[in-house]
């Protein structure tokens, strides 16, 4: 299973998907959904288990003319917190679409000893997510700290115009952004010992670092802990955010089995 393969049958459109099996994610079998929580669509859709030998894929009808609309980014986000509530999770990403259940059957089925193989990796796990950005208030301690920001400082100062404060500004970015960026990288040292596995997760704007990590469950709050303090000592150079428990999406492969099915753009 991966998060985004191709798969060989029709998939997720933006806008023409109107029938199909809506897939959340492949569980053990036997693990049921949660009680009273429906998934994508208005009205929700009702939540079910197809299970093929050892693991189990849970689903719903494909709604209508599915697009990433916030309700139904919130149903399958949460969805997939509740379940992993419950044992591991195998998450797919928003949109996956399969043409029909015998279409998921088959590719459990193909692919039940390495999703059984993921789950166990995944059993007690969660996914903490890292941001590191630059501190809104670090200004004054840059300024007090880079040579080369106080002597453009003091030029500004003598000569103003746009030119002199457009080079201060481009300095004062970078190296706010380069301090920030040895200090995320300096957090990713200190809480990988707290991992079982790290992963570098795309860019996102605003932001200079961002990692995830696969925690013990038990452990989540040490490393939560650790984190704070970590941005504490360094609060002049890096502000840190942590998020989660989240599905575990940075950590299905490359352990992971191959592609259920396939995500839209």
């Amino acid at each position: 299973m991966s998060a985004g393969g191709a798969y060989p049958g029709r998939a997720y459109q933006d806008s023409a998907c109107d029938d199909g099996v809506y897939v959340y994610a492949v569980v053990p079998a036997g693990q049921q959904p949660p009680a009273g929580i429906g998934g994508v669509g208005n009205p929700p859709a009702s939540v079910r288990v197809l299970t093929e030998g050892p693991v189990a894929a849970v689903v719903s009808e494909a709604p209508p003319r599915l697009r990433a609309r916030r309700r139904d980014l919130l149903a399958h986000q949460e969805l997939l917190l509740r379940l992993s509530e419950s044992g591991p999770v195998l998450p797919m990403r928003f949109g996956m679409v399969a043409p029909d259940e015998a279409t998921v059957r088959a590719q459990l089925a193909a692919a039940g000893a390495r999703h059984l193989k993921a789950l166990e990796r995944l059993a007690d796990r969660v996914e903490l997510n890292l941001k590191a950005l630059p501190p809104s208030d670090a200004l004054a301690g840059l300024v007090r700290e880079d040579d080369m920001i106080q002597q453009l400082l003091r030029a500004a100062r003598r000569h103003p115009g746009y030119e002199a404060n457009l080079r201060l500004g481009e300095a004062v970015v970078t190296a706010l952004s380069r301090r920030a960026a040895e200090a995320g990288r300096r957090a990713v040292l200190e809480l990988t010992p707290l991992a079982r596995a790290v992963a570098a997760g795309p860019e996102v704007s605003g932001c200079v670092l961002n990692t995830s990590f696969l925690v013990d469950r038990a452990a989540s709050d040490r490393f939560r802990t650790a984190a704070r303090d970590f941005a504490e000592l360094r609060r002049d150079h890096v502000e840190l955010r942590v998020a989660g428990p989240l599905p575990c999406y940075s950590f299905v492969t490359p352990e992971g089995p191959g592609p259920l099915v396939s995500a839209g753009a």
